[in-house]
């Protein structure tokens, strides 16, 4: 099974970026264990481009895919129409609770066009988020 996963903006500074809402760990150390520890061939992709992260979920060949896009969860009419056209399961990601965050956090576009949201619970929504798409 492929599953891949894709960051938007900003989550390349993962690690360094507020501690205190997204933690310490960068995000490649997080990914290189995950690949160790599930049976799925995974990709990764982070991009702080929109039409970036739209080619790449147009390109992506694969069984489904986590995404946290970051940002553009509460602007991208766009990333929320590629979603809605692709074939391939998405489940949307969010390590810090975005419905206690700022009032323009609390609305995902994307959520209605995902098969589910994790949100909240650090990085370990990324491997929820993996465990279920193996198992669906």
């Amino acid at each position: 099974m492929k599953l891949a996963i894709i960051n938007g903006p900003n989550l390349n500074l993962l690690g360094s970026r507020e501690p205190s809402v997204y933690g310490t760990e960068n995000f490649e150390d997080f990914f290189a264990q995950m690949r160790l520890n599930f049976s799925a061939e995974l990709s990764y992709f982070q991009s702080n481009v929109e039409g970036e992260l739209i080619n790449k979920l147009q390109q992506l060949n694969c069984d489904g895919i986590v995404i946290n896009a970051g940002g553009y969860t509460h602007t991208s009419v766009a990333i929320r129409d590629c979603i809605s056209a692709i074939s391939i399961p998405v489940v949307e990601v969010h390590i810090s609770n975005i419905h206690a965050r700022e009032a323009f956090r609390n609305e995902s576009l994307l959520a209605p066009v995902c098969v589910g949201s994790i949100v909240g619970l650090g990085l370990t929504g990324y491997e929820l988020a993996l465990s279920f798409l193996l198992k669906k």
